[in-house]
């Protein structure tokens, strides 16, 4: 998985990952793509600490700001599946590669 645009982030003091998503109070385990559903849901938001520094220079794991790394690892145990390559700007070498 490809996580991608990480240094939008950057500017914020937190940041939401969507963890929960319920229509009509059940829970459901996707997106809806119907956008009438889609403007029922509500989602349940897991809070984290943002960074507030630049990643756009970051090109490996450890070189990302210790909230950012850990962002990205929650995200990853939520959607369960490793997230191997972290988008950190508009050029091609922005990309961190995580084996």
């Amino acid at each position: 998985v490809a996580m991608t645009k990480l240094d939008i982030l950057d500017v914020f003091d937190e940041v939401k990952i969507g963890k929960v998503y319920r229509h009509n109070g059940k829970v459901i385990p996707t997106i809806p793509a119907d956008q009438a559903m889609l403007e029922e849901v509500e989602v349940e938001y897991e809070t984290l600490p943002g960074w507030k520094q630049s990643t756009r220079a970051c090109r490996k794991f450890e070189d990302l700001p210790t909230n950012a790394q850990a962002y990205v690892l929650k995200a990853e145990e939520l959607i369960g599946v490793n997230i191997e390559w972290v988008g950190v700007g508009a050029e091609r070498s922005s990309i961190i590669r995580r084996v």
